[in-house]
């Protein structure tokens, strides 16, 4: 039994017509009569499992989405992106190309995963974030601001570390430079270390953090860059 059906509401997207979708039976938390958003056709949403496209969102070209997964918002699916697991692409968020999103992987705000990317785990991808080419963003990371992730080399997430013995995400910005988020904190990476020095002082976990923000230099800066910047950071101990 097919769960939703295409109705005869439709919209017009680069020469395509998207169908409204409504639900035929209830399934997860969707209703049978339910609404939801739009797809090109029955091959962009799954007719087995809970996946659901909601609100104003769109799926569309070859992409699919399946699984346990939701798109909402006004977010949009497209190109031969996948979404599926528990995966949710929310807000104006685009997923595109052969871009993948999976697990309990959010993507939302306005950021765009695309190229070959791939966003699993527990990631979060928000705000402008873009995550692209063959970069792969998974675990418990918190990509965000206006990160730039193109390349598995541009991220690096570390933990449990800390007084908090959590996790703290390094990702490389637009400006090239590198911006860190720490629990409440979201910074660039000089404004941590201040702010490390003013909270921990010299103490086991200020050099825990010192010692991860020079992994982070090193493995998203390079050798050369790090070099240079490295001058009497982290003490040794």
């Amino acid at each position: 039994m097919k769960k939703y059906e295409l109705t005869a509401e439709f919209i017009e997207k680069w020469g395509k017509k998207l169908f409204r979708i409504k639900a035929l039976i209830s399934f997860g938390s969707v209703e049978a009569g339910e609404l939801g958003g739009y797809v090109e056709k029955e091959d962009n949403l799954a007719q087995n499992g809970n996946a659901w496209v909601c609100d104003d969102a769109e799926v569309y070209g070859n992409a699919r989405v399946f699984g346990s997964a939701r798109v909402c918002g006004d977010a949009r699916v497209y190109g031969n992106a996948r979404v599926f697991g528990n995966a949710r692409v929310c807000g104006d968020a685009r997923v595109f190309g052969n871009a993948r999103v999976f697990g309990n992987a959010r993507v939302f705000d306005d950021a765009r995963v695309f190229g070959n990317a791939r966003v699993f785990g527990n990631a979060e991808v928000c705000d402008d974030a873009r995550v692209f080419g063959n970069a792969e963003v998974c675990g418990n990371a918190e990509v965000f601001d206006d990160a730039e992730v193109c390349d598995d080399a541009d991220y690096l997430l570390i933990g449990r570390i800390g007084s908090r013995f959590s996790f703290t995400t390094f990702f490389k910005n637009k400006d090239k430079g590198i911006t860190v988020s720490c629990g409440c904190f979201l910074g660039t990476i000089a404004e941590f270390r201040a702010k490390v020095t003013d909270t921990h002082g010299n103490n086991k976990h200020a050099k825990m953090y010192n010692l991860a923000a020079d992994m982070a230099e090193l493995q998203i800066l390079g050798e050369e860059h790090f070099d240079k910047l490295n001058t009497n950071k982290s003490e040794p101990f």
